[in-house]
């Protein structure tokens, strides 16, 4: 799977360690970068990326999660999640179909961050489920907007 991460400067060391566990993983990971004081910037160029698919997904942090999460949705195709907790990494996949993970270096310790990472990446969408309809409605309001 190809990965494209970024983050703002608060959020660089997490970002170092979603690259590390990305490629122990076997991913193909490109960093955006994370020197950009305007983290929206960042997470533009991450969402575009994704929702393109020159990427399949994306991981972007902050000192919380939350900005990156809200400049990522913005960007027609990311399905961004902002994820603190492992079941909530795994719901946005499986009932979600999210591309964008978006976590906080201020709010996870790095071992949390780390399962969080690899549930959200061994978690799938499945287009049978009952929560595929639900998807289906927002992603069609997202491509005629």
């Amino acid at each position: 799977m190809k990965y494209a991460i970024g983050c703002d400067p608060n959020a660089s060391s997490l970002k170092k360690l979603v690259a590390e566990e990305l490629t122990k993983l076997g991913h193909e990971v490109t960093d955006f970068g994370s020197e950009d004081k305007i983290y929206a910037n960042v997470a533009i160029k991450v969402s575009e990326s994704v929702a393109s698919g020159e990427f399949d997904r994306g991981v972007l942090v902050c000192g919380t999660g939350i900005g990156m999460s809200i400049a990522a949705n913005k960007v027609k195709g990311a399905i961004a999640a902002h994820v603190s907790d492992v079941y909530s990494a795994e719901r946005a996949i499986k009932s979600n179909n999210a591309n964008i993970l978006c976590m906080g270096a201020f709010t996870l310790g790095t071992e949390v961050a780390k399962v969080i990472l690899k549930t959200f990446d061994s978690s799938e969408f499945d287009w049978n489920s009952r929560s595929a309809q639900k998807v289906r409605r927002y992603m069609d309001y997202d491509k005629n907007r």
